[in-house]
């Protein structure tokens, strides 16, 4: 497969909503739509071609002469003026395979991605630690990338991006946006994240939370009055408390349920959801702010498991819901199908009973 027939492969990925390119040996191009795997028609590739396709996108990189000794590898692709690409390079039984995600060129408003308002409050915010959880392709790095567009376009501030790879590419508009990768710009997010409090950020974005210095660093940042983006691969508001606690040891544990507590402003949990009627997909959304009441559940242990009777309390006032009660709404709307939002529901059974008292 030569460049341009590649680049046509990925252009018509773009045009037809895929999600994710995948490429291997012995195989045709598959594409990701709608959550679905679908075979392209093609000859399945050989490792020759394989081996040039990864040959093409490390050529690009700092990675460049490199694909001799490479087992795995994260980087980004694009064509300019069409699409970017994070692209995952690794090899299987010895051959190279490649998964490309695609990346739209604009990034989407809240709104555009069918997210609640609430979010664009807890955009606005000036300090702590702000969280995206949810499972791999479940919209977390689009989400982020909308939430920095709208800082971008409504607030006079520095913000600093640290990834791994870059995805999104943000223009200067009423902020000045740095965006800084590792390998590429510094050796790591530690290195990057220290560096970061001594070039004047207003707000730092972290690709993902994926380790005990990244974290430490991140809630320092954010208790000496930064705001702190980033993502983390977990399933809801409770098991991000728990995952970011669990990289504590057992006597600090105390210590740093205090400071997540009073640092933590805001988590965000997304499910992707295949629509009812049309095709695509629409973001279920579990979402906990810092109330009194959620730090007194974080500093306690024995009272972290009542956060999501909290959230479900606290909808009015303060825009919290929990995953259950947003697929009521996405039901009764027509947007989800009922046995579609059963799967994603935390109690199946009282979703079903919800919808039914509702009408």
């Amino acid at each position: 497969m030569d460049v341009s027939i590649f680049h046509k492969l990925l252009v018509s990925a773009v045009q037809k909503g895929a999600s994710d390119v995948h490429l291997q040996a012995g195989h045709a191009p598959l594409l990701r739509i709608n959550g679905e795997l679908m075979e392209v028609k093609y000859h399945p590739l050989s490792p020759e071609e394989t081996a040039s396709i990864a040959e093409e996108v490390l050529s690009h990189t700092y990675r460049r002469d490199q694909a001799a000794t490479l087992t795995e590898l994260d980087v980004s692709y694009g064509i300019e003026g069409q699409a970017r690409f994070r692209v995952n390079i690794y090899r299987q039984r010895g051959t190279f395979a490649i998964i490309l995600r695609v990346i739209p060129v604009v990034v989407k408003s809240l709104a555009e991605l069918n997210l609640p308002p609430v979010i664009e409050q807890i955009s606005n915010l000036r300090r702590g630690l702000v969280l995206v959880a949810g499972a791999t392709g479940n919209g977390k790095s689009t989400t982020l990338a909308a939430m920095v567009e709208l800082i971008n376009q409504t607030r006079r501030a520095h913000i600093l991006t640290i990834e791994d790879p870059i995805e999104f590419l943000f223009k200067n508009k009423m902020s000045a946006v740095s965006q800084r990768e590792v390998g590429c710009d510094t050796p790591g997010f530690g290195q990057a994240l220290k560096a970061a409090l001594r070039q004047d950020p207003d707000v730092i974005m972290i690709g993902e939370m994926r380790d005990a210095e990244t974290i430490e660093i991140a809630m320092k940042a954010a208790e000496t009055g930064h705001l702190v983006l980033s993502s983390v691969h977990t399933l809801d508001s409770v098991s991000t408390i728990a995952r970011l606690l669990g990289y504590y040891p057992g006597d600090e544990e105390p210590i740093a349920r205090k400071r997540l507590a009073e640092c933590l402003m805001a988590v965000i949990s997304l499910r992707l959801l295949p629509t009812k009627n049309i095709l695509g997909r629409v973001p279920a959304v579990e979402i906990l702010r810092a109330t009194r009441t959620i730090q007194e559940c974080i500093k306690d242990a024995s009272k972290t498991s009542d956060i999501p009777s909290h959230l479900q309390k606290g909808q009015e006032m303060y825009g919290m819901q929990t995953f259950d009660q947003h697929l009521v709404k996405l039901v009764k709307e027509g947007a989800v199908d009922l046995e579609v939002a059963k799967t994603a529901a935390s109690n199946p059974s009282d979703l079903e009973r919800a919808i039914m008292m509702e009408g």
